[in-house]
């Protein structure tokens, strides 16, 4: 019942209230991201479906004399050849997930056996733009153009960008010519293997680090205390080694003795203009001008039709998986991982 006061009138107050209204679903955290996610996808769709109908319409109201069967896909018949552009960005690494559009050494490698397959592609186009990566990750991609190459008799191009250097250069040494900017950096070629000590600022804070191992290298490279020259001399074992298969790399793509190339190696990098003068590559120019002499040695002369390997759908999900990866969906650890490796890389970049 109501509560009343002296005067008989009805207390306020002591009305229940009304519950507050229900929050939409549009203003919780996150819902709006995947409400335009999905906004997306559907314009997609949308516009993929209109295209398939406005040609299988022209196609039905055109005249049998003028129907262009090659302009119709999927039916079996050949397609005009082509040079495939395979874009190589960024630093090599296997990657940190299988999807198709993952950016990592395994997909690249999919991507040069899978063009390099097709019969209208006539000659392959590596557009690298990298500081090199890690020595699996790059030998990886090293091994599929050779074998590449090797199955289909098809001849590959290597385009540097602003940087190809270390790992990047190892990659193209590969291809049958290699071209570049005059000031593309290049060069880099080594190895490193980079570790931190943080012995000193871990005193200052008092935190110490407890190891338990089953061997006495089995920490090796740890941060938490200072290297010791047995593991140093072990260290440098390894780097000694994968400098010898960078070099042979090199010696077998550019076709010089071992000597010469070691007098080059040292590490230091090159302009795309040095890098020619020493032999390095085989000439300066751009993107176009490399699709040019591909179209050469495939036999289709310049200005070919050009292929690229991306495809719309794998680049829009490539975004949004990356857009999703800075918002938090993935861990520090994947976003920054700071154990050591061995790489092919040039630490200027």
């Amino acid at each position: 019942m109501e509560e009343q006061n002296n005067s008989g009138a009805v207390n306020p107050e002591a009305q229940p209230k009304p519950a507050a209204p229900p929050v939409p679903a549009a203003a919780r955290p996150g819902a709006a991201l995947w409400l335009k996610i999905i906004a997306v996808l559907y314009a997609l769709s949308l516009a993929a479906s209109y295209t398939v109908i406005s040609k299988a319409d022209a196609a039905r109201k055109a005249k049998p004399d003028d129907l262009d069967i090659s302009k119709l896909t999927g039916l079996g018949q050949s397609k005009k050849n082509a040079v495939a552009v395979i874009p190589l960005y960024g630093a090599i690494s296997q990657g940190t997930s299988g999807h198709s559009w993952d950016n990592g050494s395994q997909q690249i490698a999919k991507r040069i056996k899978n063009m390099a397959a097709k019969k209208e592609v006539k000659a392959i186009v590596l557009d690298i733009n990298s500081p090199g990566g890690t020595v699996g990750a790059v030998q990886e991609i090293y091994s599929a153009i050779l074998k590449a190459k090797a199955e289909t008799k098809k001849p590959f191009i290597a385009r540097f960008g602003e940087v190809s250097a270390s790992g990047g250069y190892y990659v193209a040494a590969a291809c049958d010519q290699i071209m570049a900017h005059p000031g593309t950096i290049t060069g880099s070629i080594g190895v490193i293997f980079s570790v931190g000590n943080f012995e000193g600022l871990m005193k200052k804070v008092g935190y110490r680090s407890e190891v338990i191992k089953s061997g006495k290298f089995k920490d090796i490279g740890s941060p938490s205390r200072e290297m010791t020259p047995e593991e140093h001399k072990l260290l440098q074992a390894m780097i000694d080694d994968s400098y010898d298969q960078f070099v042979k790399a090199v010696s077998d793509g550019r076709k010089m003795p071992v000597d010469q190339v070691k007098l080059l190696a040292d590490g230091r990098i090159y302009t795309g203009r040095q890098a020619l003068d020493n032999k390095l590559v085989d000439s300066l120019g751009d993107l176009q001008d490399a699709i040019d002499k591909a179209g050469e040695l495939g036999g289709l002369g310049k200005n070919p039709r050009v292929l690229n390997e991306a495809d719309p759908l794998e680049n829009f999900l490539s975004l949004i998986d990356t857009k999703l990866s800075f918002m938090g969906t993935k861990s520090v650890t994947d976003a920054m991982d700071m154990a050591p490796s061995l790489e092919y890389r040039w630490y200027g970049r």
